[in-house]
């Protein structure tokens, strides 16, 4: 089983690539800075509740989906490749 802080590292990650939102992109939508991003996803720090709040809603998800357990077998989630971000 996952500690709350892996599932948020992996769920955050999850959502944002599969949206192809880069880290800086999501830090701008959050009102983030891009490096608490990158803690977030690397498992560094714990945001606080505010925090989480943001992240759900540029990402446009309820907050409890940042807790999410992988289903079984789910592969880690992987980092955009260049040239595929989402600038908008």
């Amino acid at each position: 089983m996952m500690s709350p802080r892996e599932l948020l590292a992996w769920n955050v990650k999850k959502l944002r690539v599969a949206k192809g939102v880069s880290q800086e992109r999501l830090s701008l939508e959050a009102h983030l800075e891009r490096v608490a991003i990158s803690q977030i996803e690397r498992r560094r720090i714990n945001p606080g509740l505010d925090s989480l709040g943001k992240i759900a809603e540029a990402l446009g998800v309820p907050i409890k989906d940042l807790f999410k357990e992988p289903l079984p077998g789910e592969s880690e989630p992987t980092n955009l490749r260049p040239g595929r971000r989402n600038s908008n």
